[in-house]
């Protein structure tokens, strides 16, 4: 299972704090999912050399509108692993699902931002993860804890619906945010959630990489289409 992690700059902690917290916590590896516009730590490889856990280069695009979106998708593509889009606009959010470039959209139902079973199946047809963010849950409280919780569960039902990929994380901006896979499993259940579905959708970032790193690799042509290396 992977966690998908901001690191300074984009946060306290640094991406060896990051990575070595996520070790011993039981997780397999991390995504840096750290902003655009706020910068990647300058030390992925050396940290990925140096910790026990597998860590995994990617951005998280924010943008204004669909078209300042698409030209970041056009830029970090070819240069991140993972590319994530930051919704909860509902432009940007209708852009996500309908690029296939993208791999996550994040923060579906944050802000002002809507899904609903249009965006679900389009989803499922691109092959763009929808995530569950279960950071204001774990963080939140009072009544905005409770809208958080009642919009997870109508987001699970459409991806559920669509029968849509998806993704988990508690998308923890330091070190001390982290929290243990079976933490998460067990949160998802007292949510409403099944622990098997949070245990999945962890193991889905590390899916992710996988694919794209064998996309990205000298003989990848197109799916099921390999240059032969004689």
């Amino acid at each position: 299972m992977y966690e998908a992690v901001h690191a300074r700059p984009d946060g306290p902690s640094t991406l060896a704090r990051q990575a070595e917290t996520a070790a011993d916590y039981g997780f397999e590896g991390v995504v840096v999912r750290n902003h655009g516009d706020e910068g990647e730590p300058d030390d992925i490889t050396a940290v990925r050399e140096a910790v026990d856990v597998d860590v995994v280069d990617g951005v998280e695009i924010r943008a204004d509108d669909p078209s300042q979106a698409s030209g970041l998708v056009g830029n970090y593509r070819s240069k991140q692993t993972v590319v994530v889009v930051h919704g909860g606009d509902s432009a940007v959010n209708r852009f996500a699902v309908e690029t296939p470039a993208v791999d996550v959209l994040a923060h579906p139902m944050a802000g002002d931002g809507d899904f609903n079973h249009v965006l679900a199946t389009a989803a499922a047809d691109n092959d763009v993860r929808v995530e569950f963010n279960l950071h204001p849950v774990i963080q939140g409280e009072g009544g905005s804890r409770v809208r958080r919780l009642r919009g997870l569960r109508k987001l699970r039902e459409l991806v559920a619906d669509a029968d849509a990929p998806f993704v988990v994380s508690a998308d923890p901006r330091s070190h001390l945010e982290l929290r243990a896979p079976r933490e998460l499993a067990a949160l998802g259940e007292a949510i409403g959630f099944d622990a098997d579905d949070i245990r999945s959708g962890l193991a889905e970032w590390g899916r992710l990489a996988a694919r794209n790193r064998d996309r990205m690799g000298d003989s990848y042509v197109e799916p099921g289409v390999r240059l032969d290396d004689s």
